[in-house]
């Protein structure tokens, strides 16, 4: 396991996961972050910068640009490594997979040897302290980079995380993990466990636009990102991915729900 340590941070922090190809989004965050004057320190992505919509390299791009604090999310690592698939961790030969597939090739496509050793020298775990706490950062898991940890996994299944994350890194008092892509808090033993969501696509609640997540001294706060997806949506269905995310852009529901905890899916 590869950490790397931003040390203290002082003053609010924005974490945020999967821009996931969408330049509308991400480009919605950069102006939220400068309206608020938070310095690049104290930007943290979760990964998963491409990987579904139409505008992978772009967003890469834009988040090196940037120099948001970034660790490997699947997308990241599987890129950097030359597979042939995205490594989502959705169950195999399922509707998920098929639909994820077209996005993950566009993005093999479309992102350079330079992004790809940027990538492969990502940290798989990112540590600082904020407001008196000491925080972790990983994609899903600290077991397993695509481990899907949603609102209502089982505690142990969050225990078996931070003690693997405390092995390997000591103490903290809090976790950011992404990759569902839906917006929680736990605290499971006392240790905060926060998941600021995706922005590239919406959270499966009937509404647009993403999440995200402010750290300031008087703990957190889940944010909704409000942006305008008819850009992102017509250059999926341009660039041929019209497997179902592109309406999940304008929608908000995810064209499927095979990953998802029978009682987080939508009532039919």
């Amino acid at each position: 396991m590869r950490i790397a340590s931003l040390g203290t941070l002082i003053g609010p922090v924005i974490a945020y996961g999967g821009a996931l190809g969408n330049f509308s989004a991400l480009g919605a965050l950069i102006r939220e972050i400068s309206r608020a004057a938070i310095p690049p320190e104290r930007v943290i992505s979760t990964g998963n910068i491409a990987g579904t919509c139409a505008h992978p390299a772009e967003c890469v791009a834009a988040t090196r640009a940037y120099r948001h604090q970034v660790v490997a999310g699947n997308i990241e690592r599987q890129l950097a490594s030359g597979a042939g698939e995205p490594g989502w961790g959705y169950p195999p030969g399922s509707l998920a997979v098929r639909r994820a597939l077209a996005g993950w090739r566009l993005a093999d496509r479309r992102i350079d040897a330079g992004a790809r050793d940027w990538m492969e020298g990502l940290p798989d775990l990112l540590l600082f302290a904020h407001a008196g706490r000491r925080w972790a950062v990983v994609h899903g898991g600290a077991t397993r980079v695509s481990r899907f940890l949603w609102p209502v996994s089982p505690e142990v299944e969050f225990e078996a995380e931070i003690n693997a994350i405390e092995a390997a890194a000591g103490p903290v008092d809090g976790v950011i993990a992404g990759h569902c892509g839906i917006a929680f808090e736990r605290v499971v033993n006392g240790v905060h466990w926060l998941n600021p969501g995706n922005i590239g696509l919406p959270p499966n609640d009937g509404r647009r636009g993403g999440r995200y997540a402010r750290l300031d001294e008087d703990g957190a706060r889940l944010l909704r990102l409000e942006y305008d997806p008819s850009a992102a949506f017509a250059a999926m269905v341009s660039t041929g991915l019209s497997q179902g995310y592109d309406l999940a852009l304008m929608t908000g529901r995810w064209p499927s729900e095979e990953m998802l905890p029978p009682e987080m899916r939508t009532p039919v």
